[in-house]
């Protein structure tokens, strides 16, 4: 198991790790190419030699999403296209990429893939959709020697299938409201017995909206 299930299997019902695009760059990325990632939640993969349903069972957080790093392997030494081909087929880049923002300045890029079966230009399209995520070149990160991208793997559905914007408007509307961060001292795993603090009040008869009535003011009557 992950560390990132490890970290989902303490959390209450109804929490999962779903970070929105920012916080992929700043909080994760950012810290794994300046060595200073103390949580190592993610694990690394070798993507050209790791087909779509061969990564790690230990990068998946649930059914459908796969989290972790990877280094970017150039085609050649001194350009800057990347070889994304697998034994058994390759990734290729679809669309623009999506520019992440911090406080209104770009920190990183996010470049969608969809891996194709076989080899260039005749493979056969799956279902398998990788977002990668990389930092936007800045005089800080430009002498590290180490390209690290994040990755966001997924695998699509028949209803995203049916429908492509799914995919990608759901993270965007992620990434355009603010969370506040869930901290471990708002979590509680004990939670006290209210009947000590409070006595249970029930009512004499028990209560019931009738079919009368809107949505918004329903009528209500004792039985």
């Amino acid at each position: 198991m992950s560390n990132i299930r490890l970290v989902e299997a303490k959390l209450p019902a109804g929490f999962r790790f779903h970070p929105r695009d920012e916080e992929l760059v700043c909080d994760y990325l950012m810290r794994k190419v300046a060595l200073t990632d103390t949580f190592q939640l993610m694990i690394e993969v070798d993507l050209n030699k790791c087909e779509p349903w061969d990564i790690p069972e230990t990068a998946r957080v649930n059914s459908k999403e796969w989290y972790f790093y990877s280094q970017r392997d150039r085609k050649y030494a001194t350009g800057l296209r990347t070889n994304r081909a697998t034994t058994s087929g390759y990734w290729k880049a679809t669309g623009k990429d999506k520019a992440v923002h911090s406080k209104g300045t770009i920190v990183g890029m996010r470049k969608t893939l969809v891996f194709y079966h076989g080899r260039a230009p005749k493979g056969a399209k799956s279902d398998w959709v990788m977002h990668e995520f990389r930092l936007q070149p800045t005089s800080n990160v430009s002498t590290l020697k180490e390209d690290w991208v994040l990755c966001r793997m997924l695998h699509k559905t028949k209803e995203i299938s049916k429908n492509p914007s799914i995919m990608g408007s759901s993270y965007d509307d992620i990434a355009s409201s603010p969370l506040p961060p869930l901290m471990d001292s708002f979590i509680s795993f004990h939670q006290p017995n209210l009947d000590d603090k409070y006595e249970q009040q029930v009512p004499d008869s028990p209560i019931c909206p009738q079919t009368k009535g809107t949505l918004f003011s329903p009528i209500w009557t004792q039985i």
